[in-house]
């Protein structure tokens, strides 16, 4: 059974040799691991605080974009609907316009019209008149070529004449 059980003179040096390397440890040792420790607990801390600060940033900036975009969106539409409501105006005034012209060239072709039918009914008039005097020249050469149609012409305009 001793090779189970260790002696008692190998267990108080393992003690004492325990002890020493603790007190050894913790004056040179334990101090700078410790310091690296706290210093890398802080810079984690740092980083931490550094992203939720970041993250807070990134929120206040999705908030203004978002605001932004709102804010362009709402100007995109008003920008539209007025250009919507200039076009139908434009349309407006030019179909106004056109109906305008469109009326005065109507009216005014009516004019020409008018104007070239009363010329025209001149015209007719003038060579109806000029027909007219042909045929009465033919009829009274024809009918009065004789003396006794002449005289009795000449009769009937004296009895018209006397009756007016």
């Amino acid at each position: 059974m001793e090779f189970l059980t260790p002696g008692t003179g190998l267990l108080f040096w393992q003690i004492v040799i325990f002890i020493g390397l603790v007190l050894l440890l913790s004056k040179f040792a334990w101090k700078p691991i410790l310091s690296s420790l706290k210093e890398r607990e802080e810079s984690i801390q740092t980083a931490l605080d550094s992203a939720e600060k970041a993250k807070q940033e990134m929120a206040a900036l999705k908030s203004d974009n978002e605001k932004l975009l709102k804010e362009t969106r709402e100007e995109r539409d008003k920008i539209l609907h007025d250009a919507r409501t200039a076009a139908n105006r434009l349309h407006e005034e030019a179909q106004t316009s056109a109906k305008k012209i469109g009326d005065k060239m109507i009216e005014d072709a009516k004019s020409i019209i008018n104007t070239e039918k009363q010329a025209a009914l001149r015209d007719v008039k003038a060579q109806v008149a000029a027909f007219s005097m042909e045929i009465a020249e033919k009829l009274i050469k024809k009918n009065l070529s004789d003396d006794k149609s002449q005289r009795e012409l000449t009769e009937t305009l004296i009895k018209d004449l006397k009756l007016n």
